[in-house]
């Protein structure tokens, strides 16, 4: 939860009561803190006063910060509390969107119960909700398939869910082979734009000579093989969305005017003095950590910004084994109707085999291999033969070989996943304080 009240000891008292029941505690001094504090963690409650300067007691600081609580999220449950026991201002909250008020001094049970009941009542709410768009998303007509049920995956159906509607930009960033452009399909299917074109082009494959007429156009007579006028990649995912995928490979000349189109929605075509206007959403992906390459002056830190809206992150096949089963099925369905084989299932050593494999080349290669083993396979299932990663397995690394930071990093890597990202269950699985735990998360960049 998250506290504002300019007075220190009403903040202590708070934290001192709700922490030893188990709800981790913010706290926050004013109104501007209480709203940067909301734009950087996601909170299940807010306690606020009503009042803020010294000899105030109208309410009217607290009730502006109400209105601009909504504002930014208006299903958060936010309760007010004042020390002067004003009924009508109380009321005056709630007309305002409050869910309940408290007065100072409060009673010690009454606060943590309203505390509990509203918390554990957005959290329902918000998890029913993640649920309905995630069906609606993962299982609506023309939507492509994404087989995720991984906890690992389970920010990325959030995000997806959560962006997909709006028109931001997203940065999609992964290994390669993880299914960056699926879910590229997935936001553009998502989104408003959904009727007009997702035009996909591999940024970072055009020679720079003809990046400009791939992605702006050129007119007849631009250039030497320009025999008739052309539409770039921009006017053709006009009203919809583009899908600029290894956009890290794209050359520094050639960001600069990526970058203006990205700022102006204005282009001209080669070899054309006309200003033509597009109005496009951006979807990048790249496997490479772009942030370092604008550090060392590869790609540039303005352009980053205006891609990276929103960054959605792929795990590795590696670290979301829980899909492998599903995921092998899945491609076993494809490739048995593609070839119409009667292969119906896996044994349990060729499971055994891909569970334990370390997939380097992730989904893609899974979905490979898959379709390899069935037309390989001469019976009903495949077994680890077809399969034929055996000569070049590379298992899950041994504690043999492991540094002790990083048999840590595997072991607490491995609790976050089974305790689904719970910090608190994780840490009392490690025999670790919050504080410990956090620091280690932050020390092996988990």
């Amino acid at each position: 939860m998250l506290v504002a009240d300019d007075q220190p000891h009403i903040l202590e008292a708070v934290e001192l009561l709700l922490r030893p029941q188990g709800i981790a505690v913010d706290c926050v001094r004013s109104p501007q803190l209480m709203l940067e504090a909301l734009g950087q963690s996601d909170y299940d409650v807010a306690l606020i006063d009503l009042n803020y300067t010294r000899d105030t007691t109208s309410g009217q600081e607290g009730l502006d910060l109400l209105a601009r609580i909504r504002e930014y999220d208006s299903r958060l449950p936010v309760i007010v509390m004042t020390a002067w026991g004003n009924i009508e201002l109380a009321v005056e909250s709630i007309k305002h969107g409050a869910r309940d008020f408290i007065q100072k001094p409060w009673e010690n049970e009454r606060l943590i119960s309203l505390i509990r009941v509203h918390a554990e009542l957005h959290q329902a709410l918000r998890r029913a909700r993640q649920l309905e768009l995630e069906n609606r998303l993962l299982r609506a007509e023309g939507m492509p398939e994404f087989v995720a049920s991984a906890p690992a995956m389970q920010p990325v159906l959030e995000l997806i869910a959560q962006v997909g509607p709006s028109d931001a930009n997203v940065l999609i960033t992964g290994e390669h082979g993880t299914g960056k452009e699926i879910v590229a399909k997935l936001l553009h299917a998502a989104s408003p734009r959904s009727r007009m074109a997702l035009v996909a082009v591999n940024a970072g494959g055009l020679p720079e000579g003809t990046f400009e007429s791939e992605i702006f156009g050129h007119v007849k007579g631009a250039f030497t093989d320009a025999r008739a006028d052309r539409i770039g990649r921009f006017e053709l995912a006009n009203g919809g969305t583009l899908f600029l995928d290894e956009i890290a490979n794209v050359p520094l000349r050639q960001q600069a005017k990526l970058l203006r189109v990205l700022e102006t929605g204005e282009l001209e075509r080669v070899g054309s003095s006309q200003t033509r206007r597009v109005d496009v959403r951006i979807l990048s992906a790249t496997n490479a950590q772009l942030h370092d390459e604008a550090k060392a002056g590869n790609f540039r830190e303005d352009l980053l910004f205006r891609i990276n809206t929103v960054e959605i992150h792929l795990p590795a096949l590696r670290d979301r084994h829980e899909d492998i089963p599903l995921l092998a099925q899945h491609f076993l369905s494809h490739s048995r109707a593609r070839y119409r084989k009667q292969v119906s299932n896996f044994s349990p050593a060729a499971m055994q085999q891909m569970m334990q494999y370390a997939w380097p080349g992730n989904v893609r290669e899974l979905e490979h291999t898959v379709e390899r083993a069935v037309l390989l396979c001469r019976g009903e299932e495949i077994e680890p033969a077809n399969l034929a990663i055996a000569a070049t397995r590379t298992s899950i690394q041994s504690f043999d070989n492991m540094s002790i930071d990083e048999v840590e990093a595997l072991l607490i890597r491995k609790v976050l996943r089974r305790c689904e990202g719970n910090i608190s269950q994780a840490a009392e699985s490690l025999g670790l304080s919050r504080a410990a735990l956090y620091r280690r998360i932050e020390k092996y960049g988990l």
